[in-house]
């Protein structure tokens, strides 16, 4: 049978696969790209950015209840949950036909169907039409990642759901009940309690999101509790009893098992990477746990295949995904990129306050033997945050006492998702306090915040 011969193929059309395949087109390949469901994988069609246009939805309910703060009159409120999910289909379907004219755009195959490598350098792809063989010297998996299931917790669609129901959701929940307080959990109990779902968070570790500084973790919780949720920590959820449309919960927490009713469950307890039916152990690829084990440059250990994103481990997230596209995709092209450190990918999360965070959190810092400098800032002290009525949240800055590095950066409050971004460029550039001080940040802005929160970190402080 005829072998269809390209210089690179790319397995999953991804934030990783498909930038992959643009900057390997880019140098000058020749790159096919196979995607078995939606090109822009689940960040584009059933994660990132159709979560994010809820979340906008929600938002901009939560500041019309607002309305007389700000000397302004609306009556009647209320919302459509199906315009806000046809919104939200609407940015992501637009987003995914965009980059099918990036692929058309920069001469890349596209080829919808299920892949399998046989062989080393070899793809067969089960498409519509039957079945097409492919060779490259080179491979990279991109396949992504998919929900956890636990046994017992199940999703049905109907009354226990995973992230993708609850983007099209089949009734809005009166009483929900939401599994992990990661991003995932978290950013839909903020969507559906904002929008009034009584809402309860189970977090079967000791504080909600596990992996932020614990001082970020106190202070959201304060937060979602005072917007009405329910916190529970140190919890699990041991099973769930469904009746006609109700859940009994059976929650164990501090030793004993507490039963509490729901109309509306969401199971979000991690991720598994998409790693069966490819063919990886027959060709010797280490699998741990479902992920896909490489070095730093995301070599699998057989010659000519790569892994990145989600299939190859945490951090589980779109923008180091494309980086590792890139990357490797350099890597190919016989050029000599730098590896994606993890510690310097920042985490973000669109919950109502949103946080973010880079680099080691305070504990993880001293872990490392670190001796240490921390600053901290509230939005109270800044004028732009008192101006857009966003007083709630603070800014803490990890340092090395003995070198000024800047070795982490936490946010709580409105839009620290974007202010994170001016710490990564510091850390990228090795910036040091000294550096960090003596930049003029623009007043009024949030990005002053920054600032003092250096400053505080060195006994300088002014605002506060």
């Amino acid at each position: 049978m005829a072998e269809t011969s390209y210089d690179l193929i790319v397995i999953g059309a991804g934030p990783g696969g498909y930038v992959a395949a643009i900057r390997g087109a880019q140098l000058g390949m020749n790159v096919c790209i196979i995607e078995r469901e939606n090109l822009g994988g689940i960040c584009l069609n059933w994660g990132c950015i159709p979560t994010k246009a809820m979340l906008r939805s929600s938002e901009v309910f939560h500041l019309m209840h607002r309305a007389k703060e700000f000397g302004l009159k609306a009556d009647g409120i209320d919302y459509d949950l199906d315009a806000v999910v046809k919104r939200s289909r609407k940015v992501a379907g637009q987003l995914s036909g965009g980059i099918g004219h990036l692929m058309k755009k920069n001469k890349i195959a596209v080829i919808m169907g299920e892949a399998t490598i046989p062989a080393k350098s070899k793809v067969t792809v089960k498409t519509e039409k039957g079945t097409e063989n492919l060779t490259a010297e080179n491979i990279v998996l991109a396949t992504g990642a998919r929900a956890r299931e636990l046994p017992g917790l199940e999703a049905d669609g109907k009354l226990v759901w995973t992230y993708r129901h609850a983007l099209q959701p089949p009734h809005m929940p009166k009483k929900l009940l939401v599994i992990g307080s990661g991003a995932i959990g978290i950013e839909f109990a903020s969507f559906y309690n904002t929008l009034g779902a009584d809402t309860t968070v189970v977090e079967v570790m000791d504080r909600v999101l596990p992996v932020e500084d614990a001082e970020i973790s106190a202070f959201a919780k304060k937060a979602f509790e005072k917007q009405g949720m329910k916190i529970m920590q140190k919890a699990m959820v041991k099973k769930l009893d469904r009746a006609g449309d109700k859940v009994t919960a059976h929650i164990e927490v501090g030793g004993k098992i507490e039963k509490q009713e729901f109309d509306t469950v969401i199971s979000a307890v991690g991720i598994v990477g998409n790693v069966e039916n490819l063919g990886l152990e027959e060709l010797g690829v280490k699998i741990d746990r479902t992920h896909v084990i490489t070095d730093e440059y995301c070599r699998t250990g057989v010659e000519g295949l790569y892994a990145i994103g989600d299939i190859a481990g945490a951090p589980w997230l779109a923008h180091k995904a494309s980086h590792e596209g890139v990357m490797v995709a350099e890597l190919i092209a016989g050029k000599h990129p730098h590896p994606v450190k993890p510690e310097s990918i920042a985490g973000c999360t669109y919950c109502h306050p949103q946080v973010a965070s880079v680099g080691y959190t305070e504990a993880k810092a001293k872990e490392l033997g670190y001796k240490i400098k921390v600053g901290r800032f509230p939005f109270i002290g800044n004028g732009k945050a008192i101006a857009l009525g966003e007083e709630s949240g603070m800014i803490k800055t990890i340092f090395d006492e003995k070198t000024g590095e800047l070795l982490g950066a936490h946010m709580i409050g409105a839009e620290v998702t974007e202010l994170i971004q001016g710490y990564i460029v510091g850390r990228q550039l090795e910036t040091t306090e000294e550096d960090l001080m003596n930049t003029v940040f623009p007043h009024p802005t949030l990005s002053e915040m920054m600032h003092e929160s250096v400053l505080d970190a060195y006994g300088k402080v002014i605002h506060m």
